[in-house]
């Protein structure tokens, strides 16, 4: 690959466990609708694809489905209740802000790709102090498109202005892995978040078990 110029990470289940508050966020809403509580586990099975498709699932695991002329309104109302849950500072994934850190005194550039809708993305990164690593953001609202589509993907890169596509890719489901094939790019597979299919079967470039083990696996892709 060319020589790296920046690094695109996803967010849930990559840099922070977000389950615990989503899942609160979503039984304040499913109580206003008079549905049954869903619960954690439920959840991290569910995320990734965006909060329509969430909010979709949810409806359908509670009862009937999410009747699409009222789905705006059923959106508005999630996210005025994911806003008012606050993220703790206990969900950021261990070694995940010194290891940004370093690669910012790499001279890397850092983005952030998420099917999160932006607007409770750019609340989490403030409440979490980690928005001060991103030089660009995209939620999964910010753009027509969203992951898997690699045009997420390379609007971040243009936004950092990488040049040839010296960047690499950094989540932890098979629609961050689908983003970086169709942006050119590589990837790099957490196996602690979210995925819907077994990490091993993503087709990731590498694997971490551990965020801090990014820089060396960086270097590893970069020397091939």
């Amino acid at each position: 690959m060319p020589r790296l110029q920046a690094v695109i990470f996803d967010l849930d289940g990559t840099l922070i466990d977000s389950a615990t508050d989503i899942t609160a966020a979503v039984n304040k809403l499913l109580d206003k609708y008079d549905r049954p509580p869903i619960t954690v586990e439920q959840i991290r099975v569910m995320v990734g694809d965006g909060a329509p498709v969430l909010l979709r699932r949810v409806f359908e695991a509670t009862g009937t489905s999410l009747d699409p002329d009222r789905a705006p309104a059923i959106y508005a109302d999630f996210l005025e209740f994911y806003e008012k849950e606050p993220a703790s500072p206990d969900s950021i994934f261990p070694g995940v802000p010194e290891t940004l850190d370093l690669l910012l005194t790499r001279g890397l550039k850092l983005g952030l790709c998420t099917n999160k809708p932006e607007r409770v993305t750019r609340e989490v990164l403030v409440h979490l102090d980690l928005g001060r690593f991103f030089g660009s953001v995209a939620g999964g609202d910010t753009l027509p498109v969203r992951k898997p589509d690699g045009g997420h993907v390379t609007w971040i890169m243009d936004r950092l202005g990488v040049t040839d596509g010296a960047a690499v890719m950094v989540g932890d489901n098979h629609n961050d892995v689908a983003a970086a094939r169709g942006a050119g790019i590589p990837v790099v597979a957490v196996s602690y978040g979210y995925p819907h299919i077994p990490t091993v079967e993503m087709g990731a470039d590498a694997i971490i078990d551990h965020f801090a083990e990014l820089p060396a696996v960086l270097d590893g892709l970069a020397a091939r």
